[in-house]
């Protein structure tokens, strides 16, 4: 059995969680550096890599610097699974497996996959399985705290003989989306079925949202997702409540995100983060006019200037 680098990980453990076309390598790398703990990749067709494995390779690919890296996998067919799983533990080699429960987003669901898959208790315990056969490496899983007539016990009981290392658990239901109160009590009570690492993930944005969301859930740490956009910093904030950034830093920042794209993925990666840049002058005063610069850029220059770097 692979090392369970969970295990080691201080708590509470801060891990960037994933999302689809935004948590790519170079956010990744910054996000790292301001304290992330736990890195996930971008969500990761398992019936991509089982048809035709070589585009879905390339957007997995990660840096040294990105370790503990967890590949996140979606899908419905176990049988993908088995095989994506193979095919990401050889050549991939990250430190973990996360199978998604969790997407409410309607292109995922109507495969059947995301959230859709955590209301089918038979196949969705069919797919760990096929996971867990195929790689020494820990598995975890993300879910929601109900889909469809299936609440989070419900699913958790179905799979408690399952070695499975964390869950993060977003605390709001299929139902949701992304929008409305979390359900702390759902997430405290996981523990109830579940003796691995519990984190809790959904509207946290500040020191003080996650103070409370620990103290109410017990979790073991927290998954942030879209508070990170525009803000990679954030891990630093939740770590040390002295920790400032000035306007000056926040442009460089930005601009480093911006070089690292266009390394990665050339024009197209100038092109990807003008959404990036738009979030970072959010709350900025003057954002409304540098964001209409923003959309716009098509080189590193053209950001450098919209930055006034």
């Amino acid at each position: 059995m692979a090392s369970n680098f969970w295990s080691k990980l201080k708590k509470p453990i801060l891990a960037m969680a994933p999302l689809a076309g935004l948590t790519d390598s170079p956010f990744r790398i910054l996000v790292k550096k301001y304290g992330a703990a736990v890195l996930y990749s971008e969500m990761a067709s398992a019936t991509a890599l089982f048809y035709n494995p070589q585009e879905t390779l390339k957007l997995l690919k990660f840096t040294k610097t990105e370790r503990p890296y967890v590949v996140q996998l979606f899908g419905s067919n176990p049988e993908h699974f088995a095989v994506a799983t193979k095919i990401i533990s050889q050549k991939i080699k990250p430190d973990g497996i996360d199978i998604n429960f969790g997407c409410p987003v309607r292109k995922v669901t109507k495969q059947g996959a995301g959230s859709a898959l955590m209301a089918n208790l038979e196949k969705s315990r069919a797919v760990i399985e096929a996971v867990l056969s195929n790689t020494k490496l820990p598995v975890s899983i993300k879910v929601r705290t109900q889909s469809g007539r299936v609440k989070l016990k419900d699913f958790l009981k179905n799979i408690s003989d399952l070695k499975i290392a964390t869950i993060m658990i977003h605390g709001r239901t299929l139902q949701q989306g992304f929008n409305g109160p979390i359900d702390l009590v759902a997430i405290k009570e996981a523990r109830n079925y579940f003796s691995g690492i519990i984190l809790a993930n959904g509207g946290i944005n500040n020191r003080s949202d996650m103070l409370s969301v620990l103290s109410e859930t017990g979790a073991g740490g927290v998954g942030i997702g879209r508070g990170a956009l525009g803000h990679p910093w954030i891990f630093k904030e939740l770590e040390d409540p002295q920790f400032k950034i000035s306007f000056d830093q926040i442009a460089r920042l930005a601009f480093r995100h911006s070089q690292l794209m266009f390394k990665q993925k050339g024009q197209s990666g100038i092109l990807e983060m003008r959404k990036h840049l738009c979030w970072y002058v959010n709350g900025l005063p003057g954002a409304r006019k540098m964001r209409a610069e923003m959309v716009q850029v098509e080189s590193l220059a053209d950001i450098k200037k919209a930055l006034s770097l």
